[in-house]
């Protein structure tokens, strides 16, 4: 209880009965406890499936035997910038198409909405690629093993970091691979962490591959490089079947992903490809992934010094 003396005291400094006032919000409002609860939906809920490593890696390796070839008619939707560059660029949709054909040989058309004019032509193999762009008068070439970005994020999209994302290398069941649960928030994965081994005898990561315990699909891959920077970061969604080739039983139909997005953090750029159409393994001729110089475009050997681009003759031609 205050007495006499303190009500004084109160009276004259009334910021100290502001302060009681709050003390003793504070003290009740510590007495009360609020619970929250959320009614989960039964259609909600899915249940996580188990699997063993030896399960997924099977899996993963029945996944790259079923797709040896590839065409598909597609919508390109790129964008450039990150936080770190501080710029942001999106760039509409580019509807095209994709050729694909194992072990690395890839082609890819970007065209103009509309009028169907080609916005770029992009060829690579294991060795070297190709890229074709009109509205420059444009023709790059340059090893496919290049790492040189360019300073405008764009131009280091490379069809080799397409076929990437689209054709998985097989694992040897003699792999150094490590098995690992995830769990994050609600969703929970499988990673399988594939391990390769350094000039010096240590352990680098080389690819994580993420499984989604609702499917047991692949829903994520991420390729590392030298000194551990993630090279590509690649999300898969929307698995649908793809129809069986003629006389294969249905139940053996692979499946496919409709969306994928590419992420290249150290090209700042990201690259969204949805499938509209897709035709697994049937024959490509080799002359569909041919693309020479067209007459009197300017020869860019990407690498090379700026000087370096000139208007030359066709690759292949004669001096």
């Amino acid at each position: 209880m205050i007495q006499l003396g303190e009500q004084e005291t109160l009276r004259k400094n009334p910021r100290i009965w502001t302060l009681l006032l709050a003390l003793c919000a504070t003290q009740a409002a510590g007495c009360i406890t609020i619970k929250t609860r959320t009614q989960v939906k039964p259609e909600e809920i899915r249940p996580q499936l188990e699997a063993s490593e030896e399960d997924l890696l099977a899996s993963y390796n029945k996944q790259v035997s079923a797709v040896q070839s590839l065409q598909a008619t597609v919508d390109l939707i790129p964008s450039t910038g990150t936080t770190y560059s501080g710029v942001i660029e999106e760039y509409h949709d580019v509807p095209g198409f994709i050729l694909a054909q194992r072990p690395a040989t890839v082609r890819v058309i970007g065209q103009a909405p509309v009028v169907a004019k080609n916005i770029f032509d992009m060829v690579s193999d294991e060795k070297e690629f190709r890229i074709y762009i009109p509205s420059k008068n444009s023709f790059l070439v340059g090893p496919t093993a290049l790492i040189r970005p360019s300073k405008k994020p764009l131009e280091n999209l490379r069809p080799q970091h397409i076929v990437e994302a689209l054709f998985w290398p097989e694992l040897s069941l003699n792999a150094n691979v490590l098995f690992e649960q995830f769990d994050f928030n609600v969703s929970r994965y499988y990673i399988l962490t594939l391990l390769r081994q350094g000039e010096n005898g240590r352990f680098l990561i080389a690819r994580k591959i993420w499984y989604s315990r609702t499917d047991l699909l692949v829903s994520r891959v991420q390729l590392f490089g030298a000194g551990g920077k993630l090279d590509s970061d690649i999300t898969y969604s929307d698995w649908q079947p793809v129809a069986a080739a003629p006389g294969a039983p249905a139940a053996e139909a692979p499946k496919f992903a409709r969306d994928i997005h590419i992420w290249r953090p150290q090209d700042d750029y990201k690259l969204e490809i949805k499938i509209l159409k897709l035709t697994l393994n049937e024959q490509i001729t080799p002359d569909k992934f041919e693309l020479a110089q067209p007459s009197g475009t300017d020869l860019v050997r990407v690498g090379d010094e700026p000087s370096a681009a000139q208007s030359r003759p066709p690759v292949g031609s004669q001096q």
